[in-house]
């Protein structure tokens, strides 16, 4: 089953991401902690990977970069236990959720879902998949810089709602299947990219794992 995750981006069916699991990215960009998770999706089209470009849309001036950790979901559940949920990862994998901020604000503005802010061909940069065994949950770094300058650099003993929280919380009302990924939100330090700059992002695991990333913005 392993083997058939680490071809996890031929394979996703849904990308279930977590808005706002940070509280300093909450407040940065002025919104309340979270009670509990705020959810929303992209489609498995918008999934990307090296050595492809992330394109900003013709009518579309710049996109916010996210640096995030993605679980890989390893077989169907649903409804599932807090002692349950860790069974349910078969790995993780470093992503990036792009966001017009401009269009997701306008849409907020008008009552409208926001969907066509973050689910955009090309708004899911994502790495390899990464075993279970390189991180540990609770002190992974993630890290992220434009054009060589550090821009975001957060760990994940600083989330809100823990990885099998959300798992708990995602299956109480949604199937999760073989090969969907859960983007689990990003750190502070968020900011825009333009076309012509390059983002580079990295995850750091235990002992001396690391894993990096590049895209370029077309």
């Amino acid at each position: 089953m392993t083997d058939t995750l680490k071809d996890f981006r031929s394979i996703c069916r849904k990308i279930i991401c977590i808005g706002r699991n940070y509280s300093e990215h909450a407040k940065e960009l002025g919104n309340v902690v979270p009670s509990q998770p705020i959810i929303f999706m992209k489609p498995p089209t918008a999934l990307v990977i090296e050595p492809n470009d992330i394109k900003i849309p013709s009518d579309w001036d710049e996109l916010h970069h996210e640096v995030e950790l993605g679980v890989i979901i390893n077989k169907t559940c649903q409804n599932v236990s807090k002692e349950e949920a860790e069974e349910n990862i078969g790995g993780y994998c470093l992503a990036l959720d792009m966001t017009s901020r401009k269009i997701q604000d306008d849409l907020k503005k008008q009552g409208h879902p926001w969907l066509l802010s973050k689910g955009f061909d090309t708004s899911c940069p994502c790495g390899d998949f990464i075993e279970k065994n390189q991180i540990d949950l609770s002190s992974v770094n993630l890290w992220l810089n434009v054009n060589g300058n550090i821009k975001q650099n957060g760990h994940t003993c600083d989330m809100i709602f823990s990885v099998p929280d959300l798992i708990v919380f995602i299956s109480k009302y949604i199937t999760l299947e073989h090969g969907d990924l859960i983007l689990t939100g990003t750190p502070s330090g968020v900011g825009p990219v333009k076309r012509g700059d390059q983002i580079t992002a990295g995850i750091n695991g235990k002992d001396d794992f690391k894993y990096s990333m590049k895209f370029n913005v077309v």
